[in-house]
């Protein structure tokens, strides 16, 4: 039989997860983003369950294509544009609206021969300084893109830095909103973090009523895979966020250890009692992190426990005395979820499994290996 380890995606958790962010931007269109293969969760695996967006949002060409194949006839956004002058040959033939962030991509497009004219979205840098026009500098972008032929319809775009912090989306609004003020166009502006936490309908009670965001287009990524943006100022249960992955295992030896013994590489944990562990089918191999030390959270049984020692390649090992503790038992073969939801219902977020490593919860998404197979479910969560 194949190795019990399994990650399995929760389609209905997905159109939970989005309907959750339309309600935050009740006004808003949603671009549901699935850049680096659906954050590690796979764009054919989640589709199905984000087919309610208005569109979707990612970096590569050959995942367009994978998305128009699937049967997406609407729109499709290129998060960072085109890199050379033949992207906008694809462009034109997949019909992808695409970012523009730099002057050389004004000037591929103007030069490229097309009969459709490209919908594009401009980019200002306001405050993240990583892409897009300064302020000074985006209204002669709009100017020189207005004046092509190749372009159609000009949407402004800009990213928030600290839309999941203190110091918030006002700073970067209020340059963008100047900068902008007179110019047509749709906008778009709000990430996961400002579409929960600034948007119309944001809840957080942190978020002053002066910095609510007016986007046309909303762009939530972590949110909709169900974690938390601003963990662990909130957590995805606060924000009403399923989640949309479970990694689940089996137990497949069990030891007893003596006080006094150790437990994994480089002897990091030495037990101060008798204790009873189980053996994991899962390891950094997989995508768990080596970094997560004795006392990250799992799930065995259902039961809340801890892992024991340094994790390995393909395994990792968990405190069973803890079940018996709590009046639990567990054995050869018993379920562990790694994060995600178990079978009682429990939960334990990625976010803070991630926490524990001193990662976040994107990065164990985008790490899950080729090598552990994935099961979707349509079955819904109570």
């Amino acid at each position: 039989m194949p190795r019990p380890l399994q990650a399995t995606i929760h389609t209905e958790s997905f159109r939970h997860n989005l309907a959750r962010a339309r309600l935050a931007a009740p006004d808003a269109k949603v671009w549901a983003i699935v850049k680096a293969n659906a954050y590690g969760h796979g764009i054919e695996h989640v589709f199905d369950g984000l087919r309610g967006a208005d569109g979707f949002a990612l970096l590569d060409l050959a995942e367009a294509q994978r998305v128009r194949t699937l049967g997406w006839r609407g729109p499709i956004l290129l998060l960072e544009g085109v890199f050379e002058q033949r992207d906008l040959e694809l462009c034109s033939r997949l019909d992808l609206w695409h970012t523009v962030h730099c002057n050389e991509q004004i000037d591929m497009l103007a030069i490229h021969k097309t009969n459709v004219p490209h919908r594009v979205f401009l980019k200002m840098n306001s405050g993240m300084n990583r892409l897009g026009f300064t302020p000074q500098r985006y209204r002669a972008a709009w100017t020189r893109l207005n004046a092509l032929p190749q372009v159609d319809e000009i949407s402004l775009m800009t990213h928030f830095s600290d839309a999941d912090g203190a110091l918030g989306v006002a700073q970067q609004m209020a340059v963008f909103a100047a900068v902008t003020r007179d110019l047509p166009g749709e906008r778009s502006l709000s990430n996961s973090a400002a579409t929960l936490r600034h948007n119309v309908n944001a809840t957080d009670a942190s978020a002053h009523p002066d910095t609510r965001v007016a986007s046309d287009w909303v762009r939530p990524g972590i949110a909709i895979y169900g974690s938390a943006p601003d963990f662990p100022s909130h957590s995805a249960s606060d924000w009403g966020l399923q989640p949309g992955m479970t990694l689940t295992s089996k137990i497949i030896a069990t030891q007893e250890v003596a006080a006094g013994a150790s437990v994994g590489y480089g002897s990091t944990f030495v037990a101060e009692q008798a204790l009873r562990i189980g053996i994991v089918a899962c390891g950094y191999a997989d995508g768990y992190p080596r970094s997560c030390p004795t006392g990250t959270p799992v799930l065995v049984n259902g039961v809340r426990t801890r892992t024991l020692g340094r994790v390995s390649m393909d395994m990792l090992a968990v405190d069973l005395s803890a079940l018996a503790d709590a009046g639990a038992s567990a054995g050869f073969g018993s379920p562990v979820t790694l994060w995600g939801r178990a079978a009682n219902g429990t939960v334990l977020s990625i976010d803070e499994v991630a926490q524990w490593g001193t990662s976040v919860g994107y990065e164990l998404m985008c790490a899950l290996a080729p090598r552990v197979p994935v099961l979707v479910s349509h079955e819904g969560h109570l």
